[in-house]
């Protein structure tokens, strides 16, 4: 375990090494930000302000494919398996035996899983957009409006194609998803290149061949949604609370995919009630 009172910039496991942002009062109760696909940690920025104005500590990693020093070039490092791993360690780092985890995205999946599977390290979790893994599965198995969104999913299995494709339209295909194009800009200067999406992509190609499980969450759980997410239907946004035991909170915001960077005052806002009653 680290020392809840020394700052961390970066931590290690397996020989990787992790970049982290830490702020706010290190005596406050820590949240664990995990961000998405394509973005980084400094898509938490506007959000982690915020909570460290309310009192909060905020731990912001790049993820692994993201750090510069935690690229592994196997399709099997990227395992839903390592992925929580990592989180774990994190959260060993910060010297708390157990911390508030927050995702967006692919880092939303990755918070359901944490809390899922290792309530006991979790005091509560906070998810933007990403329904819970077993809900959109359902929705994917039963509406054609959550395959239609979902197509890139099946489009990023092929080989080095995707990297190419994606790196040649980052600009456009964000725009058009909704992203400003400030966000756009900053994620751009690292990741709007086919090697450097190699690893981000990853995650999709090793879920197939991971086994971690999906299971109901018990800890106490805030669930924000954007009615307008162009990748997330309606459908396992609500199927997600069949999934959750505990106290539960689901927030419907009139927005888009990008919350973090469209909608911090409000993300945030769900962030500092959940804190307060998950504490």
């Amino acid at each position: 375990m680290g020392d809840p009172n020394q700052r961390i910039t970066t931590f290690s496991r397996g020989g990787l090494r992790f970049d982290v942002t830490d702020a706010g009062p290190l005596d406050g109760e820590v949240v664990v930000l995990l961000h998405g696909f394509p973005t980084d940690r400094s898509s938490w920025e506007r959000v982690s302000a915020r909570l460290n104005e309310a009192g909060l500590r905020t731990l912001a990693p790049d993820q692994r494919g993201y750090s510069p020093g935690a690229c592994p070039r196997e399709r099997d490092a990227y395992r839903l398996e390592e992925l929580v791993a990592d989180v774990l360690a994190l959260v060993d780092a910060s010297g708390r035996e157990r911390v508030h985890v927050v995702g967006h995205d692919w880092g939303g999946a990755l918070a359901w899983l944490v809390a899922g599977n290792h309530a006991g390290r979790v005091a509560s979790v906070t998810v933007l957009s990403t329904p819970h893994p077993a809900a959109m599965s359902r929705a994917l198995t039963a509406t054609l409006e959550q395959k239609r969104k979902s197509w890139y999913m099946a489009a990023f299995q092929l080989p080095w194609l995707p990297e190419r494709t994606f790196a040649a339209g980052f600009h456009s295909l964000l725009t058009r998803s909704g992203l400003p194009p400030e966000d756009q800009r900053r994620y751009a200067a690292r990741l709007a290149r086919a090697d450097a999406l190699a690893g981000p992509i990853s995650w999709y190609r090793a879920a197939r061949s991971s086994h971690v499980g999906a299971h109901r969450v018990e800890v106490p759980a805030t669930y924000v949604w954007g009615s307008r997410d162009p990748f997330l239907g309606r459908t396992a946004a609500e199927l997600t609370r069949e999934h959750v035991g505990g106290d539960y909170e689901f927030v419907e915001l009139d927005a888009g995919h990008w919350l973090p960077e469209t909608r911090d005052e409000q993300s945030a806002a769900a962030i500092v009630r959940r804190v307060a009653r998950g504490s």
